[in-house]
């Protein structure tokens, strides 16, 4: 049962929902590409869009810069409501990103990417149901597509269409609930500045009990479900120097080692034949899953060979470390994965050359209680103790983040399954994410906080992919949680 003004917001929204989306695609049009420096002053035009929508549902907002010298980063928008005199519940900091990824490779988007349109499903798609290991009921509805449709501005836009829907009911700004909002322009380019901006702003965040995060998935369509942990990540890259330049391979070739061939060898050393990482004591503070948490996911009725089809792999391709399932090794095992690997010519022809080195990006997925720091060093010692003769290495550290486990019986999280609940009729599933989301190890480790991820995407979105895409049904999810949340947190 829903109380009767939770009742009117959902009925504004209904009436409201093509505004809403409009508002959602003008902001989509600006290219917050924040890797790219040429699109620096559209990263400040889509950072003061979102604090107009929210002055415009009555938070006191400012933009602020970031970087060193101040305003070498890109801004980041702080929002607050200081909540109504009767308001008991927790003080509650909502975060997300207005930044978006680069839209390369531009020739396989079906639509110019920062030109939003409203599509569609094709004929047959998402009958599976699109939750990665998870599958679920129905087919694929219309959907928005754009570069950031999911990611993350249609997911944060859910949450402001909330408050502007809770305002315009009841008077009251942000429907008389305690927030602080923090959007951020760098999460896809490293949130390189986010921790001094934390420390700096201390006073503005301090008071914040929880954090509330619109940056995960649902289990699947019509299933929706709270993330209650993230992994962390520890990204280098790594290059092995050989000769002083690069080498005619006939004079040379069996004169000298291949920098190359030495690099694929020793990476090939990672893994042993039960796909367990080799490098000494990395699994040393793995959180071990507990019974518990296996009989929960083995009861989520995950579809791992639906997901494996979805990407073009038959149900034989499932493979990883021995011993966990699909879900098992995504959710809660580390893993160690090449993500680039490049030297001498990769252009059109042939040019036979032995290069003078060789570079890989290696990156490293962790889960609770692992260091990203120890690992990266683990991982350049390892190599170091495998330098072929007369070479040598050079390391690069991308950044690293931890993973976070919160509690599952914590006041926050029953009230965000309540919203669920009030908003979809379906109580929400409790999973974990196989990605990684830094910020909420930075707001634990500096302010003692939890996150609660309360996410709407689904594992067929296409994140950070061409025709990027936050189906309508999805983007009517967010907004009716949080918009239940807000009653969830004024009724305690």
């Amino acid at each position: 049962m829903i109380s009767r003004q939770l009742a009117g917001v959902f009925a504004h929204l209904d009436e409201a929902e093509n505004a809403g989306i409009a508002r959602l695609c003008e902001w989509l049009a600006i290219p917050s590409i924040s890797t790219d420096p040429a699109y620096r002053v559209e990263c400040k035009r889509a950072a003061q869009w979102a604090a107009d929508h929210l002055r415009a549902s009555g938070l006191s907002v400012e933009v602020l810069p970031t970087g060193q010298p101040e305003g070498a980063g890109h801004p980041i928008v702080t929002a607050t409501s200081a909540g109504d005199a009767a308001y008991k519940g927790p003080h509650v900091l909502f975060y997300g990103h207005y930044d978006v990824q680069p839209v390369d490779p531009v020739e396989l988007w079906e639509s110019p990417p920062f030109e939003p349109v409203i599509r569609e499903a094709p004929a047959g798609a998402g009958a599976r149901g699109g939750a990665g290991v998870g599958g679920g009921g129905g087919g694929a509805g219309r959907r928005i597509v754009a570069r950031g449709a999911v990611d993350d501005k249609g997911q944060v836009m859910t949450f402001l269409e909330s408050l502007r829907a809770w305002r315009q009911v009841s008077g009251s700004v942000a429907g008389g609930v305690r927030f602080t909002v923090m959007l951020e322009g760098e999460e896809e380019s490293g949130s390189v500045n986010l921790e001094r901006f934390v420390r700096a702003h201390r006073g503005l965040l301090k008071d914040c009990d929880v954090c509330v995060i619109s940056d995960t998935n649902m289990l699947g369509r019509g299933r929706p479900a709270i993330t209650y942990g993230v992994r962390g990540l520890a990204y280098t890259e790594v290059t092995l120097h050989g000769p002083n330049q690069d080498l005619h391979s006939g004079l040379w070739g069996g004169r000298t080692l291949n920098p190359n061939a030495e690099l694929v060898k020793v990476l090939s050393e990672l893994w042993d034949k039960e796909l367990r990482v080799t490098i000494p004591g990395f699994y040393d503070q793995v959180r071990p899953l507990t019974e518990a948490e296996r009989a929960a996911w083995a009861g989520l009725s995950t579809d791992s060979a639906g997901a494996l089809r979805q990407i073009g792999l038959p149900p034989e391709a499932d493979r990883g470390e021995a011993g966990f399932s699909a879900v098992e090794r995504e959710w809660g095992r580390p893993t160690a994965e090449i993500n680039g690997i490049y030297g001498g010519y990769t252009g059109a022809g042939a040019k036979t050359v032995i290069p003078s080195h060789a570079t890989a990006k290696v990156s490293f997925r962790l889960v609770a209680d692992q260091s990203p720091a120890l690992v990266r060093d683990a991982f350049f010692e390892w190599l170091r103790a495998r330098t072929p003769p007369g070479f040598r290495w050079e390391f690069q550290d991308h950044g690293t983040g931890p993973g976070v486990t919160v509690p599952t019986d914590s006041v926050h999280l029953r009230v965000a399954r309540a919203a669920l609940l009030a908003a979809t009729g379906k109580e929400p599933a409790l999973i974990k994410s196989g990605g990684s989301i830094p910020v909420a190890g930075l707001l634990k480790a500096e302010l003692g906080i939890d996150t609660v991820f309360m996410g709407f995407g689904l594992d067929d979105d296409r994140v950070h992919s061409p025709n990027e895409k936050f189906e309508i049904e999805c983007y009517r999810t967010g907004v009716r949680a949080h918009a239940a949340l807000i009653d969830a947190l004024r009724s305690l």
